[in-house]
């Protein structure tokens, strides 16, 4: 996957389609809503390999992975997302013209239907479409955090990423949410979702260390009014803070996009293309 380009006519064209209004002066679209009742079926992680391929659009892409909380409080920071889209991309690509996203779902493993969503890796008007087919579970429980680290868990196991293996250059990974770090991954719930066979829960430090090799790392933490930052402020930072360093993040919802952007343009400038590298570093998928 991962051929084409962005094109913001085509993009205002898709999201007036959709109902919701364009700005030219800011690239931005307002109206928008989460439309979908249940996991759609180009989104279903399970036994999938996502692969972002080299090709002749784009010959050194940069693989990231935009993975948004969809339990109850989070509904404004994926709604941001989606209306600030066009300016992300904007602001990305005329810089950045490989990038290829794969839009991801994230609830709480213990107790939503559909706690893993993954789409493949697009470069065009596919992402805005993938991330309108997110279900908003608005689920979570009373554990006190989200499954967070799926999104590594699932970038480790279930990507194939053309930068990584010829390139020796790491893909990117951000997620986002208003609560703390997840210590581990529930292996009955995980294996359900994923169809994989592990034996035992997927602990975060032992994950961290391993998706670290393929992945640069981001957490953004969402503060606004709607959200619980407030409420567990601290055990986000004691926790994110702790594990991620200068990688964890905080932002408000105006100004999630600008972070999600130097996020990205963090790691590209760290991860700078390199001579091909047929090491795998052991990964394997």
């Amino acid at each position: 996957m991962g051929y084409g380009r962005w094109d913001m006519e085509e993009f205002a064209r898709y999201s007036t389609n959709a109902g919701k209004t364009y700005d030219r002066d800011t690239n931005r679209v307002t109206g928008q809503t989460y439309r979908a009742r249940h996991l759609d079926p180009s989104l279903d992680p399970k036994g999938v390999i996502r692969e972002c391929a080299n090709n002749t659009e784009h010959p050194n892409t940069i693989p990231v992975i935009l993975a948004l909380d969809v339990t109850g409080s989070m509904g404004e920071a994926c709604r941001e997302t989606a209306e600030a889209l066009g300016t992300i991309m904007t602001n990305l690509y005329n810089k950045y013209t490989d990038i290829e996203f794969m839009v991801m779902g994230i609830g709480d493993l213990a107790y939503d239907n559909a706690p893993i969503q993954a789409s493949q890796f697009e470069s065009d008007i596919r992402i805005a479409e993938a991330l309108d087919k997110i279900y908003m579970e608005h689920g979570g429980g009373g554990n006190g955090y989200e499954s967070y680290t799926a999104a590594w868990y699932f970038g480790l196991h279930h990507t194939k990423l053309d930068a990584f293996n010829d390139q020796g250059r790491k893909g990117i990974i951000i997620t986002m949410g208003d609560e703390p770090l997840n210590p581990y991954l529930p292996v009955r719930e995980l294996n359900a979702v994923t169809g994989d066979t592990n034996q035992a829960d997927i602990e975060t430090n032992a994950l961290y260390k391993k998706a670290c090799e393929k992945f640069d790392i981001y957490h953004i933490a969402v503060n606004d009014r709607k959200d619980c930052f407030d409420d567990y402020k601290d055990r986000i930072e004691a926790t994110f803070g702790k594990l991620l360093g200068n990688n964890y993040k905080e932002a408000t919802i105006n100004g999630l996009s600008a972070t999600i952007c130097e996020c990205i343009a963090d790691s590209i400038e760290k991860n700078p293309q390199e001579p091909k590298n047929d090491n795998n570093f052991g990964i394997s998928w």
